[in-house]
């Protein structure tokens, strides 16, 4: 993988970019605005709404309604939210929980695992964590102005992540399928 002379270089460290938080509640109306307030008690952040892509007739959804509510998070607050996460999934993940680009993603079923008390009038809520890992010196594939791209060497593979993964958080990666 990293030869020694890469692995102290203080350009070669993972970092996290950002933590999106993502509630689809499949309808909108009065649950996708409890889902809102669900998220925004959680991050403090006013959460952006997700519309239909097309018109599903069985789940009953048309053509851009409201179905879903997210939001992003970064620095400190993202990690914080990160471990209270993984601490719900008890450190585990699955392989399949990376992709290739080295970023992860896991779901909860219960919000109230995170530490929110339960409130009888806003229901009971699953949400979805996905974590956008990256290395100093990422800015050169978003700014305006002289844009380039990633090297090879310096993008994060599957592999970098699930190393950082259980270097960072002592998490366990589980080579088993979703349904066992």
């Amino acid at each position: 993988m990293v030869n020694e002379a890469k692995a102290g270089n203080p350009m070669r460290e993972i970092r996290v970019s950002k933590l999106v938080l993502n509630i689809c509640v499949g309808e909108s109306g009065d649950r996708l605005q409890k889902a809102a307030k669900v998220l925004e008690q959680l991050t403090g952040q006013q959460p952006v709404f997700g519309k239909a892509r097309f018109t599903v007739r069985t789940f009953a959804i048309r053509r851009n309604e409201k179905i879903s509510c997210s939001v992003t998070i970064r620095g400190e607050k993202a990690m914080q939210l990160l471990d209270a996460g993984l601490k719900v999934k008890e450190y585990e993940l699955i392989r399949r929980n990376f992709s290739d680009s080295g970023n992860f993603g896991f779901g909860i079923n219960e919000h109230i695992d995170l530490g929110i008390k339960y409130d009888p009038s806003t229901g009971i809520y699953g949400m979805d964590f996905y974590v956008v890992l990256e290395r100093p010196g990422y800015r050169v594939a978003r700014r305006r102005r002289i844009h380039s791209r990633v090297g090879v060497q310096h993008r994060i593979t599957k592999e970098d992540a699930i190393k950082w993964f259980q270097t960072k958080f002592e998490g366990v990666v589980l080579n088993k399928a979703y349904g066992t």
